[in-house]
């Protein structure tokens, strides 16, 4: 099973080095996924669409990211943010940004961990926990996300329609940016951790149980019931922190899932769960005015 993060010290890339740098590649998987179907059961393709690689102007630099949006002149997209698993912006994370794109959206899927390093060629998942993702700064993340829509905002972008999804790591990422961005008219996290444990550290000093109750903005929340990372009983400590809130948020556990029930290029995809998520996430966008 895919954990999240923990510490150590990484190499980083300098400041120029970072932006001047693209760190993912259509159709390149990160060497720590594994195991890995030999494709993606669901493949989306690019007509129709303009798609590819963006770069983001941020407070020190540039990021990547990868932007797909439907090929009509001279009209504004619903925004969505897509925000990666601790495996980058690959294939996958593309292709649910083509599926955004081809109802309509501008989908944009920042590489958050541009300034720690290329997480393309890492083998081991306990490498990309210690050395990238346990060291991307929640302020940073949150910094670049609001160039982000800053970004989109003047590239066809209607960022009075703004909506946030995320997967693992970046499901974690949604609920806080949630929390820091009140004009996102909502959001979905995809099995992110909610509560302190070892994803705790002192440069990402917060998590979804600690900014629940103050939410404004109506987040669903997608988990597992076989998810031994997230256990019901943190799931549940969530949804009774919502409640003392007014965000009309929601968490739905799916008994039968796993964790990366949604990603169907891994062994944990869970068909029937993945499609009834898929559905409930668009539906709640669109009660919520992000569509």
């Amino acid at each position: 099973m895919y954990q999240d993060i923990s510490d150590s010290n990484p190499p980083a890339l300098g400041r120029r080095e970072f932006f001047a740098t693209s760190i993912f590649a259509a159709g390149m998987f990160a060497a720590a996924v594994t195991p890995i179907s030999a494709q993606t059961k669901i493949t989306t393709d690019n007509k129709g669409l303009i798609e590819g690689e963006v770069k983001i102007p941020v407070a020190d630099g540039e990021i990547p990211a990868y932007r797909a949006m439907p090929d009509t002149k001279n009209k504004k997209f619903p925004v969505v943010l897509v925000i990666h698993e601790i495996f980058g912006v690959h294939e996958w994370i593309q292709d649910v940004s083509r599926r955004f794109a081809k109802l309509g959206y501008m989908a944009i899927a920042p590489a958050l961990y541009a300034r720690q390093g290329d997480v393309k060629t890492i083998k081991e998942i306990r490498e990309l926990q210690r050395d990238i993702f346990s060291k991307i700064p929640d302020t940073q993340a949150m910094s670049d996300l609001d160039s982000t829509v800053a970004w989109a905002k003047n590239n066809s972008g209607n960022a009075k329609k703004l909506s946030i999804t995320g997967f693992c790591w970046g499901g974690r990422i949604t609920w806080l940016y949630a929390a820091h961005n009140k004009t996102v008219d909502a959001g979905a996290a995809w099995y992110g951790r909610l509560v302190p444990g070892e994803t705790k550290n002192p440069v990402q000093p917060t998590m979804p149980l600690d900014v629940a109750k103050d939410l404004n903005v109506p987040v669903l929340g997608l988990y597992g019931g076989l998810d031994k990372g997230i256990p019901v009983d943190t799931v549940q400590r969530m949804q009774d922190e919502l409640k003392k809130g007014k965000s009309k948020s929601e968490i739905v556990v799916y008994p039968n899932a796993d964790h990366g029930f949604h990603a169907d290029y891994r062994p944990s995809y869970n068909k029937e769960a993945s499609e009834d998520a898929w559905k409930k996430l668009l539906d709640w966008f669109k009660k919520n005015d992000a569509s």
